[in-house]
């Protein structure tokens, strides 16, 4: 397992928005199951439903260890959205998400 040094810098799309360290296996387990919710084509996943969606992918162990899902889940969404990874659905309210690649 990497050491709690390890750290992920997780950028926001959002313009004067400052980015967040995390430790990269919180990042590494939250964007691995992010990346297997999401589908590539269709109506995407709605953001409400995320956080749901990633905790059943994450086990037992990694809920206990993660603290705050739902935090962890924006955070790491928003830097996967910066990377091109994932991309949000335009002109759909609320906010859906598929993969990008």
């Amino acid at each position: 397992m990497a050491k709690t040094q390890d750290k992920v810098e997780c950028r926001t799309p959002t313009p004067g928005r400052k980015s967040t360290r995390i430790d990269r296996w919180k990042f590494d387990a939250v964007r691995k199951a992010i990346l297997a919710v999401l589908p590539r084509k269709g109506e995407g996943v709605l953001f409400t439903d995320l956080t749901r969606l990633v905790k059943a992918q994450l086990t037992k162990d990694e809920l206990a260890r993660l603290g705050v899902t739902m935090w962890y889940v924006t955070v790491v969404k928003l830097e996967l959205e910066v990377r091109g990874e994932i991309r949000r659905l335009k002109d759909v309210a609320p906010q859906r998400l598929v993969r990008a690649r």
